[in-house]
């Protein structure tokens, strides 16, 4: 019996054990999530960053405290250790937005820390003052002790999630809100209050560059890129000036430096200058384009990473998903009901105030103090007396009734305030009351006008100095294999039919990176892509290898090959745009010993010719022949091909070589991106085989360069740009900022280097160009002036002005107005005189 008894008390114990087990660990999980890691709708804090404002409150006189001092009383309401107060309270700080910093905070972009609590200060900021605290409106909970009072929520009056962001792990759980810019927050709300659209999109402290387009309002699922900004020192060297957020200049470098060691960029030198300001100097290598290191850089490194944002909050002690819109919207009603509270709170203050006030006057008015003087047998009886002098008067008063305090505050008046009473000063005191009482009720009234008043406010107050420092910018996909730098060596043994870089006893075929794919050939006629590798099999008897570019509808294969089972040669031109990958594609009839007699690979389409020699042998009367390519159509690498001869071939060799039989390349700007493609996107500039590029920028300068897709161009800062003619005239007008006028010039480019800018207006600071064309006779329209006193005029350029040398001044054109507007006009062709300015 007695065994029995344990036996069921050990069964009880276990499954005590397990439901104790489970729930602690969903008491746990609740406890990380709604009091350690994700933040409240309400105020947008986390309980540790809401304790340490509160603790900062109470501490605040106006002047800076030391961080261990505010720590310590933070302790009082955080039960977590003064680490974790520590570094949230150092986070806050760095954020500049509710805390005043004084002594060494750290560095978010170089990742330095902050200095030990003993020797940093801070204080509340005004901004904080004005929007998070209100006793008031607080709702109050005991602390973790039941010491103290602590704020359940902060009454905060502004979208403080969105402009602070918030990062979090809890359990299963986890939360990333971005930052957001402060003036952009405020004007979205004001918008939200209009019921107008708006939208909202991430800003960093440490600036760079954005890619919103995948940003989806910060909801889970959404994506954006963030790139350093990195300029063009001169050909040699580039300059990286901020980081990507979360990425610190230490980490940057340390990217950098291991993709050059792993051969994915090639540079010479990286050296950090940072100071106050970031400061990476990266040398290149010789021989390599900068543009293509800075795709490279954007593609293997740092330079450019992709942040997945989650914007989960607490709402009504649950976890919540939304979206960045939602939370300012729901951030924006909780200010307009907080200020609706506030609002209350003070007409009833001043209601109060209002009554008292004409209590006391009537009090004095009225001579009601004179019950004081009379001999009652109680106090109780005094008071009596003093309510009942004023029920003659209590049609003045807007209660019905007066409280036995109003009566005991009357009395505790000093008598000498009876003696020196101004009645005049109450009657205004209450004029003033009214005055206000008027005022506050029409803001309740128009409660929403109110509210938009606030964030107008608080954008004056406060905007100075918070402008966006993160640039919005659409980022173009970077082609990997257009960027790669040939990294290793690639062998072939030929015969054997294997290709890789580990074959370097066999034949060196070229360099490549290890991104790269291989197109090869075999005599069999077999074709096959494959990736870099120590050592693949293809086929026996190798005849081509080369790098494949999908899509590459240029590159073209000559081919002649015999049929195994006819005897009959056949001739073929071909593109490969797209195969897959490791599958082998037939490129003759397919059967039995068919083989290539003639294989070329053309980068351009060329067609050269081949002279054939059939087998003696044979029965042909003519046994040598001139086959031409260029009469065979271009067309897919499934096509049997034409007939060449039906006798047996000898031999075949190169005659001569031939033109190329593809049209030139069409190119397009695309101004978005500002890079030169063939997809048709953007500014059609022409077809294009040698020619070169003419862009003229509003800087002034010129420049000269090729067609190649790699390059970079600065869209914003374009005015020109089309194929170059050495014989076209171009016209420009720009601005001598010293002078203030515009000069107007005519000349033709006497430049031949390539991919160097040439200064071709005065050398001034503020000196900009206005207008460039390159019309045979243009015709320059201004307009100056505002609403009636607009004045326009036409100015014939190419009968006032000579052509002259790309380095002259020019000649003046008219004085300098802020309001003039110019653009070339190509309709007008009138041989009227212009109008003159005076």
């Amino acid at each position: 019996m007695a065994e029995q008894n344990n036996i069921s008390n050990i069964t009880n114990n276990e499954s005590g054990i397990q439901g104790q087990y489970k729930n602690w660990f969903l008491d746990y999980a609740s406890y990380v999530i709604l009091e350690r890691a994700v933040p409240a709708i309400e105020d947008g804090l986390k309980p540790v960053q809401r304790r340490i404002l509160h603790a900062m409150k109470e501490m605040d006189d106006g002047r800076f405290n030391k961080v261990a001092n505010i720590i310590g009383q933070a302790m009082q309401y955080h039960p977590h250790g003064d680490a974790s107060i520590g570094d949230a309270l150092v986070n806050m700080g760095q954020k500049d937005l509710l805390i005043d910093t004084q002594g060494n905070w750290g560095d978010i972009r170089t990742g330095d820390e902050a200095a030990a609590p003993r020797y940093i200060e801070a204080r509340l900021s005004k901004f904080a003052l004005d929007v998070a605290f209100n006793a008031k409106t607080t709702d109050w909970q005991l602390s973790y002790d039941g010491r103290k009072n602590e704020p359940v929520t902060l009454p905060m009056k502004f979208p403080l999630l969105l402009a602070q962001g918030a990062d979090g792990i809890a359990v299963g759980l986890s939360t990333k809100i971005l930052p957001h810019n402060f003036c952009e927050i405020i004007d979205a709300s004001i918008k939200y209050l209009k019921n107008k659209k708006f939208e909202l999109y991430p800003d960093f402290q440490t600036g760079g560059l954005i890619d919103v387009s995948n940003y989806n309002e910060g909801k889970r699922g959404g994506k954006i890129k963030v790139r350093c900004i990195i300029e063009e020192l001169d050909k040699k060297s580039l300059i990286i000036r901020d980081v990507p957020y979360g990425i610190t200049v230490s980490q940057l470098c340390e990217s950098i430096t291991k993709a050059n060691d792993a051969g994915k960029i090639k540079i010479k030198k990286l050296t950090e200058y940072t100071g106050k300001n970031v400061e990476i100097q990266i040398d290149l290598a010789q021989g390599i384009s900068s543009d293509i290191t800075i795709d490279a850089l954007y593609a293997f490194t740092d330079c450019e990473v992709s942040i997945s944002p989650n914007a989960c909050i607490i709402e009504n002690n649950k976890p919540k998903f939304v979206g960045v819109q939602e939370l300012l919207k729901i951030a924006v009603d909780n200010t307009k009901n907080l200020l609706q509270k506030e609002l209350q709170i003070k007409l009833a203050e001043l209601e109060d105030k209002w009554h008292y006030t004409s209590l006391e006057k009537i009090f004095f008015e009225e001579k009601i103090y004179k019950e004081l003087e009379q001999k009652h047998a109680s106090w109780e009886i005094v008071l009596e007396a003093i309510e009942k002098a004023f029920q003659p008067f209590i049609k003045r008063l807007k209660r019905k009734s007066i409280s036995k305090e109003d009566i005991i505050k009357l009395t505790e008046k000093p008598v000498r305030r009876i003696y020196k009473l101004d009645i005049d000063e109450l009657n205004n005191q209450i004029k003033s009351i009214d005055e206000d009482i008027v005022q506050v009720n029409y803001d309740l009234e128009h409660l929403t006008e109110f509210t938009i008043t606030y964030f107008e406010t608080l954008l004056k107050k406060y905007g100075k100095g918070k402008e966006r420092k993160t640039e919005i910018k659409l980022f173009d996909t970077i082609k990997v294999q257009q960027i790669t730098i040939a990294n290793t060596k690639l062998y072939a043994n030929r015969e054997e039919g294997f290709i890789g870089t580990g074959l370097k006893k066999d034949e060196f075929l070229f360099e490549c990176s290890d991104l790269d794919d291989i197109i090869v050939f075999t005599k069999r006629g077999i074709m096959k892509v494959v990736k870099v590798g120590d050592k693949v099999f293809i086929g026996k008897d190798i005849i081509h290898a080369a790098i494949f570019k999908k899509n590459d509808d240029r590159t073209t294969y000559n081919m002649i090959y015999v049929d195994g089972k006819t005897g009959i040669s056949y001739a073929k031109r071909f593109n490969v745009t797209g195969v897959t990958r490791d599958k082998e594609y037939d490129l003759t009839k397919g059967t039995d010993k068919s083989k290539v007699h003639y294989f070329t690979s053309n980068a351009n389409g060329e067609a050269e010719a081949v002279k054939i020699i059939l087998s003696p042998n044979c029965s042909a009367r003519n046994k040598e022949l001139i086959y031409y390519f260029e009469e065979l159509e271009i067309k897919g690498r499934g096509s049997m091909g034409n007939i060449v001869t039906k006798y047996p071939v000898k031999s075949i060799k190169f005659k001569e070589a031939g033109k190329s039989t593809l049209n030139a390349i069409k190119l397009w700007f695309d101004d978005v991106y500002g890079r030169l493609n063939t997809e048709e996107k953007g500014q059609y500039l022409g077809m294009f085989e040698d020619d070169k590029l003419l862009i003229v920028y509003s800087d002034g300068n010129y420049e000269i360069t090729d067609t190649e897709l790699t390059q970079h161009f600065d869209a914003d800062k374009i005015l020109l740009i089309e194929k170059f003619d050495p014989e076209k005239i171009i016209t420009a007008v720009y601005l001598d900022n010293e002078k203030l006028q515009f000069n107007v010039k005519r000349f033709k480019i006497e430049t031949s280097t390539l991919k160097s800018k040439f200064l071709f207006i005065k050398d001034g600071e503020g000196n900009r160009l206005e207008a460039v064309t390159t019309d045979e006779e243009p015709i320059l329209a201004v307009q100056m002036g505002r609403g009636q006193q607009v004045r326009k005029a036409k100015f014939k350029i190419a009968k006032m002005v000579d052509v002259m040398g790309w380095k002259a001044v020019g000649a003046k054109l008219m004085d300098f107005s802020k309001t003039a507007e110019m653009q070339w006009d190509t309709k007008s062709k009138e041989d009227n005189q212009p109008e003159l300015f005076s």
